[in-house]
């Protein structure tokens, strides 16, 4: 049976270039839907060769503890073609939902 932080990181894996998942969302999937913090301490402490840039909170606001803060981590979505409204990803346009 495969841990938490495996099926995390494996859903974190699959995310398409340009689209983005909230850590609640990614929490649900993996089978602990109040666990979306526990998703955010994974992003943190994971393995830093995943797509951590398409994970956002529900409202489509970016993480401050992104490594170089939430203006690089709207730069790494700008740069895969995320818009946002105001500072936040246009989510009804961007959110993926496998």
């Amino acid at each position: 049976m495969k841990t938490f932080n495996e099926l995390v990181s494996e859903t974190v894996r699959v995310i398409p270039y340009g689209k983005v998942m909230t850590y609640g969302q990614i929490a649900a999937i993996c089978g602990q839907p109040r666990a979306a913090r526990i998703v955010g301490g994974i992003a943190h402490w994971g393995n830093p060769e995943l797509p951590w840039q398409r994970v956002v909170k529900k409202d489509g606001s970016l993480a401050e503890g992104y490594p170089g803060g939430v203006r690089a981590h709207q730069a790494h979505l700008e740069a895969e073609g995320v818009k946002f409204t105001g500072n936040k990803v246009t989510m009804e346009q961007f959110q993926w939902r496998p």
